[in-house]
């Protein structure tokens, strides 16, 4: 069996109805769950929903790229975002106690280094594919980035208009995250140009 698993589209979508029904009931119910725990399961949930779709549109990694890549990918790539998860969960849950500034800022930045260390393996991964794969995956990291971009400027716009008021920490802690679901959803329009 080759390295590169990727979850059948039923399983994750059956993941992300889970998930995101046990996000529902435990907001709408009231049980005695942290909000936080609840809102990792919808984001667990939305992110397995879309996980589903990219599942079902995307081409095989494995005409992409050769085996031993994918290995080393997952290698470099899997456990930074792991790290990434736990760290957050840590971070969020030490800023509550801290109160020193400077060392607020240190517990606060804590899951930018697995960030960091996850786009280098990316980075590093599209560096290393064939030149068509290398000029999708630059592609379509353009146009996401381009895409969020826009959305960021607008907001900021309808922002000072006084249309819309969010807070400026919510705003930028979604930009990643957007980029991120953006290119793979840019990824299968500019894929399907090439085949």
């Amino acid at each position: 069996m080759d390295a590169c698993y990727r979850p059948r589209p039923r399983v994750l979508l059956a993941a992300g109805v889970l998930l995101l029904a046990v996000a529902g009931l435990a907001g709408g119910l009231g049980w005695p769950w942290p909000p936080t725990l609840t809102g990792i399961a919808a984001g667990l949930g939305v992110g397995c929903l879309l996980g589903a779709l990219l599942h079902s549109q995307l081409p095989d990694p494995r005409e992409a790229t050769t085996p031993s890549m994918r290995r080393r990918y997952l290698r470099e790539f899997m456990p930074p975002m792991a790290a990434y998860v736990v760290l957050v969960l840590l971070s969020v849950t030490l800023l509550k106690q801290v109160q020193t500034p400077g060392l607020r800022a240190l517990v606060a930045l804590m899951p930018l280094p697995a960030v960091a260390l996850g786009m280098r393996a990316f980075v590093r991964h599209v560096r290393d594919t064939d030149e068509l794969q290398r000029r999708i995956e630059l592609e379509a990291v353009s146009l996401a980035t381009l895409l969020v971009s826009m959305l960021y400027l607008g907001g900021g716009f309808l922002q000072s208009a006084k249309v819309i008021d969010l807070p400026a920490a919510a705003a930028m802690i979604w930009v990643f995250p957007l980029i991120c679901a953006s290119y793979g959803l840019c990824k299968v329009f500019v894929g399907r140009r090439y085949q």
